[in-house]
């Protein structure tokens, strides 16, 4: 298989995770899109759009609940706990906008 230039040789995780829904779930979708060639760029624009939706919501999140580097450095466990929540509810709506649907 040639490589297109410029596109990434694997798939991140929520790429991974759209191609396995398409595989389980919407068989008919993914051997179309398979056969037309366009999967793959289908995969690698969910898991860039994904990534960049994660990101920007981690950000957003944890400013609104003013989880900040003060306190980081004053609390470093609370920080941590506070910062996975946040990491799960982001991928929670991602995995529900993107991947699952």
């Amino acid at each position: 298989m040639d490589e297109v230039e410029n596109e990434p040789q694997t798939l991140g995780r929520f790429g991974r995770a759209r191609e396995k829904y398409l595989m389980e779930h919407r068989k008919g979708l993914y051997n179309s899109m398979l056969l037309t060639g366009r999967l793959w760029a289908h995969l690698t624009e969910i898991d860039r759009t994904a990534q960049e939706q994660m990101d920007n919501l981690v950000a957003e999140m944890a400013k609104e609940q003013g989880v900040t580097e003060a306190l980081k450095a004053s609390n470093q466990m609370e920080w941590v706990q506070r910062m996975n929540n946040i990491r799960q509810s982001a991928e929670e709506i991602i995995r529900s906008d993107l991947i699952y649907s």
